[in-house]
């Protein structure tokens, strides 16, 4: 079935694509690539500086 991503919302697609993953990767397989995909958060520069101090 094709689906029109053009119609659908960020969530549906992120959820479908989940979806897609599991199914054909298999549980293991799809998180191993989401793990390599995700975004990080907070601010690496701030963190570094304030565990390292300035060299």
């Amino acid at each position: 079935m094709m689906m029109n991503a053009q119609a659908m919302t960020q969530q549906e697609i992120r959820l479908t694509g989940i979806e897609i993953l599991g199914r054909h990767m298999g549980l293991t397989g799809m998180i191993r690539f989401l793990q390599q995909t995700e975004t990080g958060y907070g601010d690496y520069t701030k963190e570094r500086d304030k565990l390292l101090g300035d060299p």
